[in-house]
């Protein structure tokens, strides 16, 4: 389906597979009253998006407990092709140790020297995204009735 400005519009099915493809997407949340983002690295698990942050930094601080957005994408070199998918939800820090040991066998590297034994769980309730197809390869947007 396209909407007006172009893009084919994705179901739910299709952003939590191109999701769980990368590994790389932003968080937005709110800093000192402005909008912050930040790129994390992430996983999808059960549902939900899971990031790693450490115990004492701003962005636990900031996103624990609070309504945040998170986006990941992959486009072209070229811009010619993509997509991007984007997830609204109620950050909360997984603290259940049963969920924490079967997080520890989930590949979530982290880029900080500190610890990153804070693991945040960003709900998929509602979610978002589109894609530009990549007509070069055969890949046609379905036509919309």
């Amino acid at each position: 389906m396209f909407d007006s400005v172009g893009p084919e519009v994705l179901d739910r099915h299709a952003c939590l597979e191109l999701l769980g493809s990368v590994g790389l997407g932003r968080i937005v949340y709110t800093e000192r009253a402005m909008p912050a983002i930040q790129p994390v690295q992430f996983t999808v698990y059960e549902e939900a998006v899971i990031i790693r942050a450490s115990p004492g930094g701003k962005l636990s601080a900031a996103a624990r407990d609070a309504v945040v957005a998170f986006e990941a994408g992959s486009f072209s070199e070229d811009l010619s092709s993509g997509w991007s998918v984007r997830v609204v939800g109620q950050a909360t820090e997984i603290r259940c140790p049963l969920e924490l040991a079967a997080l520890k066998g989930v590949s979530l590297p982290g880029w900080s020297p500190a610890p990153n034994d804070l693991y945040l769980r960003i709900p998929i309730e509602v979610v978002s995204g589109r894609r530009i197809p990549d007509e070069r390869n055969g890949i046609k947007p379905a036509l919309s009735q």
